[in-house]
């Protein structure tokens, strides 16, 4: 069984706001009593895309601290800067090493780690200048290549940051997946893929994609306003959100939504 926590959408910006909103979260995470495999991070990590903001990230998360209670899974958003991801958050050469694909400094950030329970394939849907999500050649490449390597002896978990289907508020809508038929193609042929995990919506949202699960992370910085729940997409006064997902022997995934109040 794997216990994967869930983050989305710090945006960390230098601000005391969206400082202490990630503290909340990582303290709680933190001081969990009992099991959990990771902490998968689905990009908007930074706001901006700087050095600064990933090297925050990067303390916040205990990235480089042997204490941090487990491994920190990151993949990027579309706030999100490929050449400072990698040199400030990741601390690889910016135009990409040995732990990240990728060709070249604005090359896909794409990443995998097999856990006990699963192997998390972080994928980079980022596309440079756009708001909009993209899985390119170079990373449905890479996945295939990846699967190819775990060989169903655990089953896999796909993490990016656009989801592939509408969630019914146009705002996320407008900047979801492109071409998400590729996707479905491949997991139609990928049996060994048990779920897909997002971000970017700011709100928690668990639907089905071409047959798997899908499950969106809720946002850390602030959460979605539905458009029934009234005006204004921003409820900044909403507690930071964040998930549980367990992956089961059977390859049942499970997920749990927490705030952090």
């Amino acid at each position: 069984m794997l216990v994967l926590a869930h983050i989305s959408d710090l945006h960390l910006d230098g601000s005391r706001r969206a400082t202490e909103r990630a503290e909340r979260v990582r303290d709680l995470l933190w001081k969990l009593p009992g099991r959990v495999d990771a902490l998968l991070v689905t990009g908007d990590i930074a706001d901006h895309g700087t050095e600064a903001e990933y090297g925050e990230a990067a303390r916040l998360l205990g990235l480089n601290d042997p204490a941090t209670p487990f491994p920190v899974l990151t993949c990027p958003g579309n706030h999100d800067s490929r050449g400072p991801y990698r040199k400030a958050l990741l601390g690889e050469p910016a135009a990409g090493g040995s732990a990240t694909g990728g060709s070249g400094a604005e090359g896909p950030v794409n990443s995998v780690r097999v856990l006990d329970g699963a192997a998390v394939l972080m994928c980079d849907s980022s596309v440079p200048g756009s708001d909009e999500g993209e899985l390119d050649d170079e990373t449905y490449a890479w996945i295939e290549e990846t699967l190819d390597e775990v060989d169903g002896s655990v089953p896999a978990l796909l993490a990016f940051h656009h989801p592939p289907v509408a969630l019914h508020h146009p705002l996320p809508d407008a900047y979801r997946l492109r071409g998400p038929g590729r996707l479905a193609a491949l997991l139609e042929r990928r049996s060994g893929v048990a779920g897909i995990i997002t971000g970017h919506a700011h709100t928690p949202a668990a639907t089905v994609f071409a047959g798997r699960p899908l499950v969106v992370g809720p946002g850390v910085t602030w959460t979605l306003r539905l458009p029934w729940e009234g005006e204004g997409a921003a409820d900044r006064d909403a507690p930071p959100g964040f998930a549980f997902h367990v992956l089961d022997d059977e390859g049942r995934l499970t997920s749990h939504f927490r705030v952090a109040g």
